[in-house]
This record gives C-alpha cells, structure tokens and sequence, in this order.
C-alpha cells in the first residue's frame, strides 16, 4: 500500500506549478548532522556561539575552523533518492512547459549536487565563502589557511573570509523569501519535505501555499505543528517516499 493518496499523485500529475520546501530532515538520510547534533571536538561548543558575527570577529579562527569542518562532513556524504526524485520531479514539470521552485532551509548543497537547478538556499550554503570586506567570492587556495590554523584573509582587501550561510541575527539572502513566497502563492501543488515547521519565516510557506488554494503534502515521519492545516501527511522518510511518489506520477501520467 503507498503511504500517500491517490489525490497527491493526480494534483502532481496536472500541477502547472509546483513548490517545495525542504528541511533538515532529508540532509539526515543522507548522514549530514543536524546543526544542534553534538560533533566530536565542538561538543563543548553551543551552536549560536558560533554562528554569530560577533563571535566570528572576536576569534575568526575559531569559527572558521568550524566551518570547514562542517564543510568536510558534507563533502564526504552523497545526495540521497529523495535528493534525486526532486531534481528529477523538476525536470519531469518543466519539460511539459510547467514552472517548479525548491526552497531549502539546508546548508550543505546536496539539492545542487542532485542536479536541482531552480532552487533557492534560504540559509546560504557552506559550499561558498565570501571576504567581509569587498564581498568578493572567496578561492579554496584562499581558505587553506583554515587548515594550518591561521586566518583566512581576502588577498584583495585584507578583510576576513567568512562563509556564506545566514547567521543568527542576519537577514535571509536579498529577495530569497520574497521569491519562495511567491511560488508558494502561486503553486498547485506544494511538498513540505523533512521540515518540522517551527523556523520561521520558511514554516510559513506551505500555510502561505494552502491559503492560496494549493494541494499542500508534508512528507515527514512525524507530524508538525501545522500538519493539520494541511491537506496531507505522508508518513515517512523523503528517500523512500519521494522516488515511490515520483514512480506514481509517472504511472499516472502514462495511463
């Protein structure tokens, strides 16, 4: 028996417009730690004393130390099937002239690496570094200083190299919500994936969805908070359920 409805795979299969959110959850299946998941030598750090700017200025070093290590672990993990069905359901929307929209509150670029292409990283991505100084995009050769415990300056301006994430207290990337608001509020059918709902202002987006009108599925292994505002709960794990939905749609659509 398929764990969602035959109502979500006809809504998928007419859909002109689809949205998605994604959330730590599907970074999990693919063996990516939580942001809060104790890790090694930074147990005895608290994430928000870190991921701040002022913290950042008051010991570069040590915040870019833990970033790269960050960006180690996720270089060493792959996109999993539910990072693949979704690059794959993009392709199958837009090939039949329809428009598709990823939203991601992830950090580590597997959606990218899957093959997504409109999508946008709310919170930024570890895969990019920037100087704080003249904003100029930041080379590996320049980060290797990281490595040797040393800081990592911009060899342009002088200025500290920080990564290109969304620390507590900034603003999401310019026009990045705006946009992902507007798919939500145009969309047919909207996917919550692997997101418990409580960061706001992405948790906003599928209720923004389902006022509009939309189809609005949460595929999650446990409820949220706003599960019953919703029009469906799909119990389960974005690798196993995303490729089965995928597979339904095309059954669909075939017959």
């Amino acid at each position: 028996m398929l764990p969602f409805s035959d109502i979500l795979v006809e809504r998928l299969a007419a859909a002109k417009h689809v949205a998605v959110l994604t959330g730590a959850g599907i970074s999990a299946e693919s063996g990516v730690p939580t942001f809060r998941d104790p890790d090694g030598l930074w147990q005895q750090f608290r994430p928000e004393e870190l991921a701040n700017v002022e913290a950042f200025l008051n010991n570069p070093v040590l915040v870019q130390s833990w970033y790269a290590h960050r960006r180690a672990v996720v270089e060493e993990v792959l996109p999993n099937p539910g990072h693949h069905a979704l690059a794959e359901l993009e392709r199958m929307v837009c090939e039949r002239g329809g428009d598709f929209l990823l939203a991601t509150q992830n950090v580590d670029g597997l959606h990218a690496r899957a093959g997504s292409e409109r999508l946008i990283e709310l919170h930024g991505t570890l895969t990019r570094s920037y100087c704080i100084g003249c904003r100029r995009p930041a080379s590996e050769d320049e980060l290797a200083a990281i490595e040797s415990g040393e800081t990592a300056m911009c060899p342009s301006c002088g200025g500290l190299l920080r990564p290109d994430v969304v620390w507590f207290g900034e603003m999401l990337p310019e026009g990045a919500m705006e946009c992902a608001a507007e798919a939500a509020a145009s969309c047919n059918v909207f996917l919550s994936v692997g997101t418990s709902a409580v960061v706001y202002p992405a948790a906003g987006l599928p209720l923004i969805a389902r006022e509009n009108g939309a189809y609005v599925a949460e595929i999650n292994p446990q409820r949220s908070d706003i599960a019953s505002r919703l029009s469906e709960h799909v119990a389960g794990k974005a690798g196993e359920v995303l490729p089965r939905l995928l597979e339904a749609v095309r059954d669909y659509v075939g017959t």
